[in-house]
């Protein structure tokens, strides 16, 4: 159970990441953020960074690791299309691969400025699979 969609939040956008784990719905959450901002197929695994960062509490770790993303995004000009997380208890170590923005090729639609704690929220679900959510700031 893989899957990101975007909810509709005011102004801004919201994102949700579901997987059979915390790390794959972290990982699901920052694909539909970078889905935000361009078509995830356009871009190429061909760079990896190493993202980490801690949190007192999961849905704050949440916010802070895309955070994170977009700021190696705008620090590198890169876009990143795939991530491999790993949580354990409040800290993150994450790989994300992606390439040097190609305005031609990607066709960036928005910038994404920042994670907000509006409508933040990571929980076990009854079935077992996690969410992820929160609205972005567009």
């Amino acid at each position: 159970m893989l899957s990101w969609e975007h909810f509709s939040h005011d102004a801004d956008m919201g994102i949700r990441g579901y997987g059979k784990s915390i790390n794959e719905a972290f990982e699901q959450a920052a694909l539909a953020m970078t889905a935000v901002i361009t078509n995830l197929e356009t871009i190429s695994h061909s760079e990896m960074v190493e993202i980490a960062c801690e949190a007192p509490d999961k849905e704050l770790l949440l916010a802070d690791w895309l955070n994170e993303i977009i700021y190696e995004m705008a620090t590198r000009s890169m876009l990143f299309g795939k991530y491999q997380v790993n949580i354990y208890n409040n800290s993150l170590l994450a790989q994300a691969w992606g390439e040097k923005i190609d305005i031609l090729k990607h066709q960036p639609v928005v910038e994404v400025k920042g994670a907000t704690y509006t409508s933040l929220s990571v929980k076990r679900n009854d079935d077992g699979t996690w969410l992820a959510q929160c609205v972005i700031d567009v």
